[in-house]
């Protein structure tokens, strides 16, 4: 989590302000600044620190606080989000990607979402609240054609098949969109077969 507000600071950023190769700062330095000043994101592998107490190290000055309090404009990882909302991490990704969620802010890298909007989706999901959901008894709406119809993620995924070169294996594809947009790659596989499926009914 950033605490709302902190500007913050990763590695690169901090060997350059020291004039000295990442590799050497992180061989040399790292070690003990690590010691000292946390990262804000500690489950992800973007190592990203608080400005303020980064130069207060820099300057060999008392390392302040960070504030305790959570707050609305807090910054949560994927995997933060994750475990207000009851899902898992690949789903926020998900979300982020069919509009359930915003597209987060990406600081160095790392995408974050404001605590606000993640409690706000976790309250008002849909399906909650007064007239949410089928009621017993009620026929349920039309049959989805396949578990994927009207996923915001087709879409994605028969923009990647077109711009694949022809014979790029299925796999390869759906391990592109998983690092790119979250989800299994298997998940990615079968959203290529639905989508190359609707490509070729649509062509005939």
């Amino acid at each position: 989590m950033i605490p709302r507000g902190r500007p913050v600071i990763n590695e690169a950023d901090i060997a350059a302000r020291l004039g000295v190769p990442i590799a050497t700062w992180r061989r040399r330095d790292a070690p003990a600044f690590r010691e000292h000043v946390p990262s804000l994101l500690p489950d992800s592998r973007f190592l990203l620190y608080d400005l303020a107490q980064t130069e207060a190290y820099l300057a060999d000055r008392p390392i302040p606080d960070l504030p305790v309090d959570e707050h609305p404009d807090d910054l949560l990882t994927a995997k933060e989000a994750a475990a207000i909302l009851g899902i898992n991490q690949s789903t926020v990704q998900a979300y982020a990607t069919q509009g359930h969620l915003s597209a987060g802010t990406t600081l160095y890298g790392a995408r974050l979402w404001t605590r606000r909007e993640v409690l706000d989706r976790r309250d008002n999901a849909p399906g909650r609240g007064k007239g949410g959901g089928r009621r017993a008894g009620e026929p349920q709406g039309p049959r989805k054609a396949h578990a994927y119809e009207g996923d915001a993620r087709l879409t994605i995924a028969r923009e990647a098949l077109v711009a694949a070169d022809h014979g790029t294996p299925k796999g390869r594809i759906a391990a592109e969109l998983a690092a790119q947009y979250g989800a299994t790659v298997r998940t990615w596989e079968r959203l290529l077969t639905v989508a190359s499926s609707d490509t070729t009914t649509s062509e005939t």
